[in-house]
């Protein structure tokens, strides 16, 4: 009676001619399955550091966005804090419980989590906004907000402008702005990435009493606690940036959220 168990086969098959085709398959299937099961180990082995890793770049990422930014490392250093990060439904202007900075990519792939903007309303030329975005929150010794980066973006005379806007705590100065990505006219709109004429930014306020959101680039100098100097040749790019500004920081973007902060529910 012929031998069946597991051991016996596999003498069987090692007996087998190297150039046997039956034995190239099951080895090259075992091969590939042990193979399958090392990559799986190490995956689930990894995942924690990779985690981990991951974090500790988003946070290096953001402290270099913000290091960039007039007087925004200094006011870090001040507080002696770090950066946290959270998720934001836009419409309710409260934290997403079930987006987190890990599945807010797969949440903004899915389409229904885009609402399409009405022409009026959509200044700042995008088509739709996500319904969720992802913000930054640095608190001081006594945990009140005492800076709020938001990422804002829309159309430029070029192309896409993308940026980070820091609002203090009182959520109506603007601390500073850091251009991310712009494709602007070299020499005339791209110099919105120049650190002098982004320094213009930290003191404005950008609402008036009224809560009314009037910031503005000007057309030349500033003339008002609401306006930046204008650049010379590139008033289509200024035209961009306040319409970028004033979409975000009002009621389709990120009002219910700015108003969320004024009556202390971060």
């Amino acid at each position: 009676m012929a031998d069946l168990s597991p051991i016996a086969a596999w003498r069987r098959l090692l007996a087998m001619p190297n150039e046997s085709r039956t034995k190239t398959i099951v080895m090259a299937f075992l091969v590939s399955a042990v193979c399958a099961v090392l990559v799986s180990a190490a995956t689930v082995i990894l995942r924690p550091i990779q985690t981990a890793n991951r974090a500790a770049e988003e946070q290096a990422r953001i402290e270099a966005l913000v290091a960039g930014i007039p007087g925004m490392s200094e006011l870090l250093n001040s507080a002696g804090g770090s950066l946290s990060t959270v998720v934001i439904d836009l419409a309710r202007g409260a934290a997403a419980g079930d987006v987190t900075p890990d599945t807010l990519g797969a949440a903004l792939a899915d389409p229904g989590n885009w609402t399409a903007l009405d022409p009026a309303a959509d200044i700042a030329e995008l088509g739709q906004r996500p319904d969720y975005a992802q913000i930054f929150l640095l608190r001081d010794e006594s945990d009140r907000i005492s800076l709020v980066l938001l990422p804002v973006g829309g159309a430029g005379f070029n192309g896409r402008i993308d940026a980070i806007v820091a609002l203090r705590g009182d959520m109506n100065t603007i601390a500073g702005m850091a251009v991310t990505r712009q494709s602007e006219t070299p020499g005339l709109g791209a110099r919105i990435e120049e650190p002098a004429w982004q320094a213009h930014f930290a003191g404005k306020q950008f609402a008036d009493e009224s809560g009314t959101v009037r910031f503005a680039v000007a057309r030349g100098p500033a003339s008002s606690s609401h306006e930046v100097d204008g650049i010379t040749g590139a008033t289509r790019t200024g035209n961009a940036i306040t319409r970028i500004m004033r979409f975000w920081l009002g009621p389709d973007g990120y009002g219910p959220l700015i108003a969320a902060i004024r009556r202390g529910e971060f």
